[in-house]
């Protein structure tokens, strides 16, 4: 009778110990398009629905892929990917595939890309993974943008 009572006691511990690697990761983000070629966001960035986000962890000895997965932005341009598994040992990226905007298919420079941590050993308690919002840019700049680049640059002076 006590190791019935031992193995009842046990087990809930021994699941639960387990069940967090179990646990998918929700890497969050959003994809827009940038009108003033800025290479940030700016009062008139919109966020891209529709656009395609791929998520990929390479093993950190060999680099080779080990985890692959492609998603596309909803209709607020925001995406959620799935990692169902621990991807402590991998260097895991959220990037740019592809945008559905004809005006804004050009992959703005290292914001192409953001890398995510993907394990349960950094000190974080949630599932849930933010990464940088990724952005494509306008072929031509808005006319809007001179005035809030100016704003930006006169900001900036304030500071010197």
């Amino acid at each position: 009778m006590d190791v019935r009572i031992v193995f009842v006691c046990v087990l809930p511990v021994m699941v639960s110990a387990i069940r967090p690697h179990l646990t998918p990761f929700y890497v969050k983000g959003r994809v827009y398009c940038d009108p003033c070629r800025a290479g940030f966001e700016t009062p008139l960035t919109t966020y891209i629905a529709g656009a395609e986000v791929t998520m990929e962890c390479r093993d950190r000895m060999r680099g080779n892929i080990v985890y692959s997965k492609k998603v596309k932005t909803d209709s607020s341009g925001s995406y959620t990917i799935f990692v169902d598994a621990n991807q402590a040992n991998q260097n895991c990226d959220a990037s740019l595939v592809t945008s559905p905007l004809r005006d804004c298919r050009e992959p703005t420079p290292g914001r192409d890309h953001s890398r995510v941590v993907l394990n349960r050993f950094n000190g974080i308690a949630t599932n849930d993974r933010f990464v940088n919002n990724l952005g494509f840019m306008k072929q031509k700049v808005a006319s809007a943008c001179a005035k809030i680049l100016r704003r930006y640059r006169e900001h900036d002076d304030d500071g010197n």
